[in-house]
């Protein structure tokens, strides 16, 4: 039996409202039927819509059954279903709705507190092409004839703003107990549920929105009835219970990816945690020496309530603008109680390590919600975006480049914005992140606005239709995106550009972009790789920037001729390789010739922002879109298998999964190398340089060379002596120049020049008065309280040139050289 509407009311106890409601519900279905009868009477053997109500008894105490009972019997169309004892609104509803033989299926609650003259707007929803529809009095439109007590209604909007963030975003009022569905998908939806209790409504919406069914939220009149059987700890009872819904609808199989990508990215560390004070990445140059002190300085300035966008601790007496310097305040200010309680070399290794688990994942989450259901192709695509070779590159040294999990949240959301259902809501929440990931790395979000740019463009001619439908939501949310992150930024961005030490560009010279063999080459730490190609075509081991090499290339080509359809595909492809010749910079030699081509970046290579990138970065935009179109084809493979295709079917899935295996397994990482870190001098390490400088009048220690770019082994003695002690010179980007061009390390001085050609010829230098006069000029700059040298390659020279320089002797103090010079000479 089929009828039009099914009516289900929980009720427990509700002698004295129950009679009322049936009547109310029977009279208007009556009048509705009879008017509609009227209406197709023309019609030979129309019939008038045929419904029925189900009252479940929840284990009353008082009369409530026999009242349920009493109308049944007057009338056939109404029914009792007797629960037993009281299981909770949940447990009633999930009978009650299983029961049903509906095309739509209606539960209210027995007080009515919706009329049901609202089901009409309900059905118009319904007739729109929505799975449910939920009566709202958060919607603007409601009517609220009688309020509850203000504490319920407080309660209340505080716990459905919990249940959205947890479980159901987008509807406002998930409790109003009057609710249209589906009659199928109410079944199916009520069958998987679990929950007894008040939160089954949650479950309930949570069900349709993971299995995409759209809900409508339609504002309705409401009233509250005197006698509700909602308590003030029911609230907190509904929250326990969705967060356990959340919490048992996460797949185990997502979990499984989970910890994969963390033991994944372990291994790749794992010489490193082996011991994070005494071990160190040589493929880092002076990066992690770099990165140490940013994470150290950051909980200092944290911990004794200080400027975190300025310091004075390196660079005396300039200092550095630390926002002009990529610290990554959005890891380094929450992890400043690790690095408090273990050190900069665990908050830095826990970053890293966490933070590229986290980017594979959410990558796969990208993937998972936008592409492939298949939980493999989507787990394979992502670890090809977080773990490619250029990321693996990055990794050795650069943070910002690696922690990206932000990245698919943003492209997600943008995606979301194209949808244009919540676009405000989504707008808001773009600009937040945004805003975030500024505070991760601004050159990591302008690769992926231009990788996200290319993607549009090219979806756009591909899909115009989408396009027109799509682009005055995305413009939208992204003028209220921007309007929510600008004032968020603002006084940080102009910190940056135009507060203390602030510089205009960083020019890195006309080799910075790719050659075209290095986008088929193997990088370094790949398991085909080779150290002295890779380091032949890229800058430094940590800017091996493409090395995708050419069997990815070719598997590539091949899955989008076979996926040429799709615009996805056509769009992917389209970004992929246009990064790819983004990323060859404004000129390019062809390989093996002597012809020197125009690239496409030499449009871009003067403009505000384009000038500081280094332009090779391009190509890590591939990385994503690579990995999404192998996901894609293995989900197509799948997919294939499990249809059961003809016989030669078999074979073209197993041949594909082989060909996939085989390109990528040459790009297998290796485990990043480590040796042991050299030893803090124990003049540094215990405390002695406390007698040689006075702090309290700003005297700095100057490390012989003093640190730069090349040699920063002093910003680890500095973070050593947790940051007691000022330096000049230091590892950081700065002003150089009446024109401020951006430069690595401090401006050059007489005296840092002349250490740091000594320390690079290793021979020494004839010191004349100019020279000398310069050096006390610089070391009164400095307020130099001591200086001192530590044993390395040519301190032989160095101490010899410092003794003339200074006309003292060198002591032997703890372990180093030092001179004496308080006051700066």
């Amino acid at each position: 039996m089929t009828v039009d509407l099914t009516i289900v009311i929980p009720a427990y106890n509700e002698e004295r409202r129950l009679a009322p409601t049936l009547e109310a519900i029977r009279a208007y279905l009556d009048k509705a039927a009879n008017t509609a009868g009227a209406a197709e009477a023309a019609d030979a053997g129309a019939q008038p819509p045929q419904w029925e109500l189900i009252v479940v008894d929840d284990g009353s105490t008082d009369r409530t059954a026999d009242i349920a009972a009493e109308a049944a019997a007057a009338d056939p169309r109404i029914q009792l279903l007797r629960g037993g004892r009281n299981r909770g609104k949940g447990h009633a509803l999930r009978q009650g709705v299983l029961a049903s033989y509906g095309r739509r299926v209606l539960v209210t609650d027995a007080d009515l507190a919706a009329p049901i003259e609202e089901l009409e707007a309900l059905e118009k929803a319904l007739a729109d092409g929505h799975a449910a529809a939920v009566g709202s009095r958060a919607r603007p439109g409601a009517t609220i004839g009688v309020h509850q007590h203000r504490l319920r209604e407080l309660l209340g909007r505080g716990g459905n703003f919990l249940i959205r963030a947890v479980a159901v975003p987008g509807i406002r009022d998930t409790q109003c107990g009057f609710k249209l569905f589906d009659g199928d998908r109410a079944r199916a939806a009520f069958a998987a549920s679990r929950l007894t209790g008040w939160g089954i409504d949650v479950e309930i919406l949570h069900h349709f929105d993971r299995q995409g069914w759209p809900v409508a939220e339609v504002p309705v009149r409401w009233s509250h009835q005197e006698g509700s059987k909602v308590r003030p700890a029911d609230y907190v009872r509904v929250l326990a219970e969705v967060t356990s819904l959340k919490t048992r609808a996460v797949r185990r199989t997502d979990l499984l990816v989970a910890a994969l990508f963390l033991a994944f990215a372990t291994v790749l560390y794992s010489s490193r945690w082996i011991s994070p004070d005494h071990r160190y990445l040589p493929h880092s140059l002076q990066d992690q020496n770099q990165w140490e002190w940013f994470f150290e300085v950051t909980a200092h300035n944290i911990g004794h309530l200080q400027n975190p966008l300025f310091t004075h601790l390196q660079n005396a007496p300039d200092g550095v603008n630390l926002m002009a310097n990529t610290v990554m305040l959005g890891l380094s200010v929450p992890l400043a109680p690790v690095t408090w309680l273990f050190g900069p070399a665990v908050s830095l290794n826990l970053a890293m390590t966490g933070g590229l688990a986290a980017t594979a994942f959410a990558w796969y989450w990208l993937i998972v919600r936008r592409l492939v259901r298949h939980r493999g192709a989507a787990a394979l695509g992502a670890a090809l975006a977080a773990f490619a070779p250029p990321m693996i590159s990055h990794a050795h040294a650069h943070p910002n480049f690696i922690v990206l999990f932000m990245i698919p949240l943003i492209v997600d959301r943008a995606l979301r914005l194209c949808e244009g259902r919540h676009v405000v809501r989504d707008g808001v929440v773009l600009g937040l992140f945004a805003t975030y990931q500024i505070f991760l790395g601004e050159e990591p979000l302008l690769l992926a606005a231009m990788g996200m740019l290319l993607f549009t463009v090219a979806y756009a001619v591909v899909r115009r239709d989408v396009a027109r439908a799509a682009w005055r939501p995305l413009a939208r949310g992204t003028a209220i995106a921007l309007a929510v992150c600008i004032p968020l930024i603002a006084f940080p961005l102009w910190w940056q550009f135009f507060g203390p030490q602030s510089y205009k560009s960083v020019l890195h010279g006309d080799n910075a972009g790719n050659s075209p063999l290095a986008l088929l080459s193997f990088s370094e730490r790949s398991l085909a790789g080779d150290a002295e190609t890779a380091s032949s075509l890229s800058m430094n081991p940590t800017e091996q920037n493409a090395f995708y090499g050419w069997p990815l290339v070719a598997l590539a080509l091949l899955i989008v001729v076979w996926l040429w359809r799709s615009a996805v595909v056509k769009a992917l492809a389209f970004t992929a390789v246009a990064a790819a010749f983004l990323s060859l910079g404004p000129k390019f030699r062809i390989p093996l010739t002597d012809v020197v081509l125009s690239g496409p970046w030499a449009l871009l290579s003067d403009r505000p922002l384009f000038e500081s990138v280094i332009e090779s970065r391009v190509a890590m935009v591939c990385a994503p879109a690579l990995g999404m179109l192998v996901a894609l084809a293995v989900g197509e493979l799948a997919a294939r298998g499990a249809e059961g295709r003809p016989k030669w079917g078999r074979p073209f899935r197993y041949a594909g999964l082989a060909a996939v295996t085989a390109s990528l397994l040459p790009l297998l990482p290796l485990p990043l190398k480590a040796v042991d870190r050299a030893d803090v001098p124990a003049f540094i390490a215990d405390g002695t340089w406390r007698s040689y400088v006075d702090t309290d009048a700003g005297e700095t220690l100057v490390p012989v060379p003093l640190p730069d770019p090349a040699y920063a082994e002093a910003l680890h003695w500095q973070t050593t002596a947790d940051l007691g002690f000022r330096l000049p010179g230091g590892y950081f980007n700065g002003p150089w120049g009446p024109d401020r061009v951006g430069i690595y390390g401090a401006s050059p001085r007489n005296t840092s020049n002349l250490l740091r050609d000594v320390r690079n010829t290793g021979r020494t230098v004839r010191i004349t008065d100019a020279w000398r006069n310069a050096a006390r000029v610089d070391l009164r700059y400095w307020n130099a309280g001591v200086l001192v040298l530590a044993p390395q390659a040519g301190d032989a020279a160095l101490r010899s040139t410092v003794d003339d320089l200074l006309g003292q002797r060198a002591k032997w103090v703890d372990g180093v050289w030092i001179w004496d010079v308080h006051g700066g000479g």
